[in-house]
């Protein structure tokens, strides 16, 4: 069995790391960016490229950044001041980080996504082909989300979230979440008599954990975004560490620090982990007992036979979630038919070669619902 160390030798060992940090670790309570934590922080990072390790920093902070500029006391609450904070802010983010890495010899690139660009097949193989490309540049993509435009129906939440999605999108084999709390414990971080969570293992693990550490004054995420995010990543075959900002070097040195989430899923293709996670779900298939057998154990495409239900609008193409007869998700997938076409057939043995109506279909047999090609296994 493998210890606490082979774990975090994942991390070490990594070809390619996402890194997160949040915004209490890199500005000032107040706003405004604190230089020498950013600086400690790219060091750490420029190290693991030296080591020949790629890194991808994902990093709040833009809003925070433009608090100081804009004579604001405390994170604004209304979408429109946040979004002029951010206008403010990001300038001032990226150039520090710039002046920063370039100490290192490194070149650093912005990406700015919202959670449309991963929603949107085209935009997501578009913004992964850009950051393939940063990183075979030599350049460090620092991401963020895009929150001068983003609106609070596309976003993403947090940056937790974004860089689990990151993780996905590059193919990382390890993410690094740094923020001001230096591990998951087995109670509320203050409490006394509390210790430390080295490994998690399992879902299981963490069902009597207290994880409603909310975020800082200028952050946006807490501890349930983070074990959220761990578990995204760690289904997709990722190693997470989450420790603190402080102890970026020691996490990406492998040392003992912080919490290690062990993969508990094998890596998908890049097709079913946006399907699986960064997929616009519109609507809801049901399945009868044996059409979940067929598509869950023998991994089959689905045919309108083994439908019990439809819900939702969808167009043909779109990503719906495919469900027992108790309601549980089990599969996700690319629909073949709109909801208007699919609702009359469910249920229906529909003939080969013939369509719905009755009529010849040009030699070939009726549209499948979902593809097995199209299809993920939750």
């Amino acid at each position: 069995m493998l210890d606490v160390s082979d774990h975090r030798r994942a991390v070490r060992e990594a070809r390619r790391v996402v890194v997160k940090v949040g915004s209490s670790s890199i500005t000032a309570p107040q706003g405004g960016i604190d230089g020498y934590r950013l600086q400690a922080l790219s060091t750490a990072i420029a190290k693991k490229w030296q080591q020949g390790t790629q890194v991808v920093l994902v990093s709040s902070g833009a809003i925070a950044a433009g608090m100081t500029p804009l004579g604001l006391s405390r994170r604004p609450k209304d979408l429109a001041t946040q979004q002029a904070a951010a206008s403010a802010g990001q300038g001032s983010l990226m150039a520090s980080y710039t002046q920063a890495m370039s100490i290192h010899g490194l070149t650093v690139g912005q990406v700015l996504l919202t959670a449309d660009d991963m929603h949107r097949r085209s935009h997501y193989v578009n913004a992964s082909r850009t950051l393939e490309r940063l990183l075979e540049l030599e350049v460090v993509p620092v991401v963020n989300e895009n929150d001068t435009v983003a609106t609070e129906e596309i976003r993403f939440g947090d940056n937790d979230r974004l860089a689990a999605l990151v993780a996905h999108l590059v193919d990382a084999d390890a993410l690094v979440l740094l923020s001001d709390v230096d591990a998951l414990y087995d109670g509320h971080p203050r409490a006394p008599g509390t210790s430390r969570i080295p490994l998690v293992t399992s879902a299981a693990q963490l069902a009597e954990v207290d994880i409603s550490v909310t975020g800082s004054a200028v952050g946006t995420g807490g501890m349930i975004s983070k074990v959220a995010a761990a578990t995204m990543s760690t289904e997709e075959g990722i190693t997470v560490l989450l420790t603190s900002a402080e102890q970026a070097h020691e996490a990406l040195a492998g040392e003992d620090v912080g919490t290690c989430f062990v993969p508990t899923g094998p890596k998908k293709s890049a097709r079913r982990r946006w399907l699986a996670h960064a997929s616009n779900v519109r609507g809801r298939l049901t399945l009868d007992a044996g059409a979940v057998e067929a598509v869950v154990q023998r991994q089959t495409s689905l045919l309108p036979v083994g439908l019990t239900g439809v819900e939702g609008r969808f167009a043909a193409g779109d990503t719906v979630d495919l469900c027992a007869p108790d309601g549980q998700v089990v599969a996700r997938g690319l629909v073949g038919y709109t909801s208007a076409e699919l609702a009359p057939l469910v249920g229906r043995h529909l003939d080969v070669g013939r369509q719905a109506h009755g009529r010849p279909r040009a030699g070939s047999a009726p549209r499948t619902v979902v593809r097995r090609d199209d299809l993920v296994v939750l």
